[in-house]
């Protein structure tokens, strides 16, 4: 997958110390830390009445997110969508080595864009670590 680099590893080294879940799956979307976890244990990782994702949202000071993670390029669709949640995007496709999404409305590829494209920038190395293929947004 790819590198970790040392703040990372203390993101999940304090998620599988208050989960009691170790993953190596880890990514910052939108001032957001999301932790993809196998789709068994999504519910345990939560914990009960959401108490795991606010004591870790507390420890770090950002919203905490934990995911299903996906399984293969099949699995891409639901799993893009997972991450953007609320925004919505009209359609995915996959073309060779590169994964194209249909934003829809303007309103809606500025929000995927993101100011000074960071969004964009955020979701193309997601993608890049979990399916290795490249992303576009028209």
């Amino acid at each position: 997958m790819n590198t970790i680099n040392m703040q990372d590893m203390r993101y999940l080294n304090l998620f599988s110390q208050i989960t009691r879940i170790n993953t190596r799956f880890y990514a910052s979307y939108n001032n957001a830390l999301i932790f993809c976890v196998p789709r068994e244990v999504v519910r345990r990782a939560v914990g009960e009445e959401g108490r795991n994702i606010r004591r870790l949202s507390d420890i770090f000071r950002k919203k905490i997110r934990i995911i299903q993670m996906p399984r293969g390029l099949h699995d891409a669709r639901g799993f893009i969508q997972t991450i953007i949640k609320p925004v919505v995007f009209k359609d995915m496709e996959i073309r060779g080595n590169e994964i194209v999404i249909t934003a829809g409305n303007m309103q809606n590829k500025a929000a995927l864009i993101g100011r000074n494209k960071v969004r964009l920038m955020e979701m193309q190395k997601i993608i890049n670590d979990f399916f290795g293929k490249e992303m576009r947004i028209i």
